[in-house]
């Protein structure tokens, strides 16, 4: 089988201060990992990650909302977008670059060029509410990516699975309600940004996990809770926000997954995929803040998507 692998050096140009978690590093630390474990020449770079245009973000967001942050990309320094989110010269490209890329990889895969694929891309976007950034996030890049899906290639269902040790608000946000759209997520509860475990949409199937949670329990709540309902809905494409912060040495949150769990979840979504959407999956990074256990985690995540 056969794995895109959508990245960008525009990614590695948007920073929000030297302090900040959510730092260029994040993307080589992935791309060191890829070459000690072996596996960057069994995947297919894919360079071809396209500027976003309007188009593609009013699909999610609103036009007052993207107005807004083109308007405040500074000429230098940093513009604060929340308390946690800031812009500097170059974060409005890398934003477009990041839902470029998840939108690029969606027509590959649908057109059967890859199986799958992965887009290691930031700034990261499951947090980003129509009308809201928040959390590190801009825009949305796996919700773009799911509507482009829907809206453009004429797809009739499709599944998102986010696993990330923060709720994807935006995401649900998003697609709360829409019948074409299973949201399958897991999370640390309560835990930033303290939604999503009160008052699901029907086609929301949310699992809040308490802190220090391990792989096994969560294992078994996916086997118990998300499966059954993915198999009834029978997508016939899946989009993965893939969240590697949940795992044990991360200390962005307070959960106790490792890179065995990451694997196992990609590998039942896998199966789900190879079972009702022809193998179809792309998956965007989202959350992963220690270096070394996000690189692993990634390779982990990976092995599975390729089967390797």
């Amino acid at each position: 089988m056969t794995t895109g692998f959508y990245s960008h050096p525009d990614c590695l140009l948007h920073e929000m201060g030297e302090w900040h978690p959510e730092c260029p590093a994040r993307l080589q630390a992935i791309e060191d990992q890829l070459i000690a474990s072996r596996i960057d020449a069994l995947i297919e770079r894919d360079d071809s990650a396209p500027l976003a245009d309007e188009a593609d973000l009013l699909r999610v967001h609103t036009r007052a909302y993207v107005d807004f942050i083109r308007s405040h990309a500074p000429l230098e320094g940093h513009a604060e977008i929340d308390p946690d989110t800031s812009m500097n010269p170059h974060t409005w490209r890398a934003a477009l670059r990041a839902a470029g890329a998840a939108i690029a990889a969606t027509d590959a895969v649908i057109a059967g060029r890859y199986e799958n694929a992965f887009c290691s891309v930031r700034p990261p976007g499951h947090h980003a509410e129509p009308a809201r950034a928040m959390g590190f996030c801009f825009f949305n890049n796996v919700a773009i990516a799911a509507r482009h899906a829907l809206e453009v290639h004429g797809l009739s269902r499709v599944a998102i699975i986010d696993f990330d040790v923060h709720h994807g608000n935006g995401t649900e946000a998003a697609f709360a309600g829409d019948s074409r759209v299973l949201m399958c997520s897991f999370f640390q509860h309560p835990f930033y940004p303290f939604s999503g475990a009160d008052h699901q949409a029907a086609n929301m199937v949310n699992l809040p996990m308490a802190a220090r949670t391990k792989g096994m329990e969560v294992r078994e709540a996916i086997d118990m809770i998300w499966l059954p309902r993915l198999h009834e809905f029978k997508p016939e494409m899946v989009f993965i926000s893939a969240g590697f912060d949940a795992h044990r040495e991360d200390d962005l949150g307070n959960m106790g997954l490792v890179e065995d769990d990451f694997a196992w979840i990609t590998a039942q979504v896998r199966e789900i995929a190879d079972r009702h959407a022809k193998g179809r999956i792309v998956s965007c990074l989202e959350g992963g803040y220690n270096l070394s256990a996000l690189g692993r985690s990634v390779v982990a995540h990976l092995r599975a998507l390729a089967g390797i």
